[in-house]
């Protein structure tokens, strides 16, 4: 008698998927001018995963086992996840960027046996393959998109992943003994402190492919995203409900605001996800008279800009659907059209959540509190950080999962976000909020991209800061004088940065969200460019003058 397959299950929904859909090319990884087009169908994902999941059995790789991927987003990498699903292994997703202690850190903690990486990031793994006790193995996925990459043969012991995919046709039996089981454990940034590994089972992966009815997505919408499979966004948020509805999905190798618009309007893809800086950046890109002749109908944004979001739509021709949403869980989302700008929305029937003070009573409308969440039926909720039971333990204190996020809500249950929790800019009293600055700095010609965060102030109040606005600049049209004046005109006195930091990019995680601490090294480097206002002009000042707040004189911790 045939296995019933379990749709939630990743495995068993590419293999049922591959019977009743084969010919579908559900994914399409997009490759520009550097070649042809990667595409899949459910009947290539299903063959290759099973190739895969053959190679990583031969390898020895027992139930449990877990193995780490680094890479960008690659038809492979789709594979690799559903060739876990389908052997009961547990795969780590890492920013193929992540290098030394950081690298090393993440390996130990999860106790990877393997690692499959692309040819670019194969230097960092050789580099800390001796930090690594349980490292077996090496596949490198050969992409040849960097021509100064490490070859594998460079590399003792490594495997060309080709040479696994190119074996004969094999189907191997489903070894996965429960959907409660894990399939991946995905990393927080570690921004306070060293990173923690969630764990996804499978079931709760299964769970996400039904995001699509739930926001009201139909089958019918072609998703893309540049957003990188590493991170929860992409593989939630646009991989798993595409898989289960059939929607044909468009990825790039990465998150490219000069193509965005010709790659929609080449595939026709009618809508595609944002994350809060990744608006900005779009938005920051010169006005075309061809902004809004594109075939996107709306944008799953997870924390658009208030100050750009009416104009944001106008420009672009499209719709806002704001969801806001966590690795380790929550959910809640304003539909297009409903509820006020700003607002990330309400949580779902099946989901309560509150906006607590300290003391953990209710906030009133208005008041600024931590936002916590757990399942309508009043069961605690629970989430797992690998070999960390104090981590978890204290995420859900209380039967409620604590998201770290500083929020409100109006009279009407709208929620909005303020800021995550120690990371607010406050100034003369007043909390500024960034978006409002970035906006205004967006609007400006000379800018091409824009972060701002906040150091301590050198008046040495506690909890105060000072705004930096780190920018990068059009060199043709850049006036720092002029910059300033225009931030005058469009902001109130206390917005205006106190500091404007010329960068030549901003640096960003997998999931697009700006890095205050590299900014904050660079913003003390001897070499740094920066510009205060000076009357209705501007200074260049050097980086040994300035007078911030001593605790950031102390180094910062590099990690990647």
């Amino acid at each position: 008698m045939a296995r019933v397959l379990n749709e939630l299950v990743l495995a068993d929904l590419i293999a049922a998927r591959a019977e009743t859909r084969p010919d579908l090319d559900v994914v399409t990884f997009e490759l520009g001018e550097a070649g042809a087009d990667e595409v899949r169908t459910y009947a290539d994902l299903w063959r290759n995963a099973n190739r895969l999941a053959a190679g990583l059995i031969a390898r020895g790789m027992a139930y449990g086992d877990r193995f780490a991927i680094l890479m960008r987003n690659h038809p492979e990498f789709i594979e690799l996840m559903i060739a876990a699903s389908l052997t009961g292994l547990v795969f780590v997703p890492i920013d193929p960027r992540t290098r030394g202690d950081k690298l090393a850190f993440t390996l130990n903690n999860s106790g990877c046996r393997g690692v499959v990486c692309a040819d670019y990031a194969l230097a960092q793994v050789a580099a800390v393959r001796g930090q690594v006790p349980s490292l077996d193995w090496i596949w490198v996925l050969e992409s040849r998109d960097e021509p100064d990459a490490l070859a594998t043969a460079d590399v003792p012991g490594a495997v060309a992943l080709g040479a696994v995919l190119d074996r004969p046709e094999v189907f191997v039996d489903m070894r996965l003994r429960h959907p409660d089981d894990a399939l991946q454990i995905i990393y927080t940034s570690g921004t306070t402190g060293d990173p923690k590994g969630v764990v996804f089972a499978n079931i709760r992966y299964g769970g996400a492919t039904m995001l699509s009815a739930m926001l009201g997505i139909s089958a019918d919408e072609r998703p893309y995203t540049g957003l990188s499979l590493t991170h929860g966004n992409a593989q939630l948020m646009t991989l798993a409900s595409a898989l289960r509805v059939g929607q044909r999905t468009v990825f790039s190798r990465r998150f490219t605001k000069s193509r965005l618009w010709d790659i929609t309007r080449k595939y026709g893809c009618t809508f595609f996800n944002l994350l809060g800086g990744m608006a900005t950046a779009i938005y920051s890109e010169p006005v075309r008279p061809d902004d809004a002749d594109n075939p996107v109908r709306f944008v799953l944004s997870a924390g658009m800009p208030p100050a750009i979001w009416e104009d944001f739509e106008r420009r672009f021709d499209l719709k806002v659907l704001e969801a806001y949403g966590a690795v380790e869980g929550g959910m809640a989302f304003r539909p297009i059209g409903v509820g006020p700008i700003g607002s990330f929305g309400k949580p779902p029937p099946n989901l309560e959540m509150r906006v607590v003070d300290e003391q953990g009573e209710v906030c009133p409308p208005g008041v600024q509190g931590e936002l916590i969440s757990r399942a309508a039926t009043g069961e605690a909720a629970q989430v797992t950080y690998f070999n960390n039971k104090a981590a978890s333990d204290q995420k859900t204190s209380g039967g409620w999962l604590r998201s770290g996020d500083i929020c409100h809500a109006d009279a009407e249950g709208w929620l909005f976000f303020d800021y995550r929790k120690g990371g607010g800019i406050r100034r003369n009293g007043d909390f500024i909020n960034p978006g409002f600055v970035e906006a205004a700095l967006a609007q400006s010609p000379q800018v091409t991209d824009v972060y701002v965060y906040g150091v301590p102030s050198a008046n040495g109040a506690p909890g105060e800061k000072e705004v930096v606005a780190a920018i990068v600049v059009d060199r043709a049209r850049f006036d720092p004088a002029a910059l300033f004046a225009e931030c005058r005109d469009r902001l109130e006195a206390n917005f205006i940065p106190s500091y404007l930091q010329v960068v030549g990019e901003i640096p960003k995680t997998a999931s697009e969200k700006p890095q205050d601490r590299f900014l904050i090294d660079a913003l003390r480097a001897p070499d740094a460019e920066l510009y205060e206002p000076r009357g209705d002009g501007a200074r260049r000042v050097s980086s040994e003058g300035l007078a911030l707040g001593a605790d950031r004189a102390r180094p910062v911790k590099q990690s990647a």
